[in-house]
């Protein structure tokens, strides 16, 4: 996922039952509790039909095509500059991570590009409290904020076809876990057990905005 700053906001259409709004600002917990609270707004609009806070953005989807752009462009940016703000007081959910070795194949490639030592980037990412700011990309996945931005790595140029659910990697300035199987251009440095995703579950997702995430090391591999 690539995040751009932005100087003023921008919406944009995403067929004719759906619209973006995207947040100008850097990537931060204030941005993104404006987000959230933007979502449970325009919720509330007798013409949405779903609001899906995402990472400086905001898609509604509509029960119907608006029939004028002008008036909801407007009042999208009304309430935005009401600069209102949505705390969500969620769980802090601890998280075991083996790094390194078989669990972490990138994490090489993180040491040699951030010039810290395997010990020093597990320290590193292990001491912060992660908020989840969004869910998307696959099933039960978990934007995170507040990586230590000595960690910021660039996404790998080759992505990966298929690696593990439970994945814990880096990629620019974020971390995340994948919670299922899948390709990811994103630098892998461990992994966890924690399931994030069980379509028998009730609810599905084990995790939601507001929740925050820390990581615990159970061990590290070199």
């Amino acid at each position: 996922m690539s995040i751009e700053t932005l100087s003023q906001p921008a919406i944009s259409l995403l067929g004719s039952r759906a619209m973006l709004f995207e947040a100008p600002g850097a990537l931060g917990l204030e941005n993104q509790q404006r987000i959230w609270a933007l979502s449970s707004q325009v919720a509330q609009w007798p013409l949405v039909a779903e609001s899906v806070p995402g990472m400086n953005n905001l898609m509604l989807t509509f029960h119907r095509p608006p029939e004028e752009l002008a008036p909801l462009y407007q009042a999208l940016l009304d309430e935005w500059q009401r600069g209102e703000a949505q705390t969500l007081e969620g769980r802090v959910i601890e998280l075991a991570v083996c790094y390194g070795g078989e669990y972490g194949p990138h994490m090489r490639d993180v040491a040699e590009h951030s010039g810290l030592s395997v010990a020093e980037i597990v320290r590193r990412h292990t001491e912060p409290l992660y908020p989840i700011y969004a869910l998307g990309s696959h099933p039960g996945y978990c934007y995170l904020g507040g990586m230590d931005p000595a960690l910021a790595t660039p996404r790998r140029q080759t992505p990966e076809l298929n690696i593990r659910g439970g994945s814990v990697s880096i990629g620019g300035v974020q971390t995340g876990v994948s919670a299922s199987a899948g390709p990811s251009g994103w630098n892998t440095i461990g992994h966890t057990e924690f399931v994030f995703f069980d379509a028998q579950a009730q609810p599905p997702v084990m995790l939601r905005p507001g929740d925050c995430l820390r990581f615990r090391v159970e061990k590290v591999l070199s």
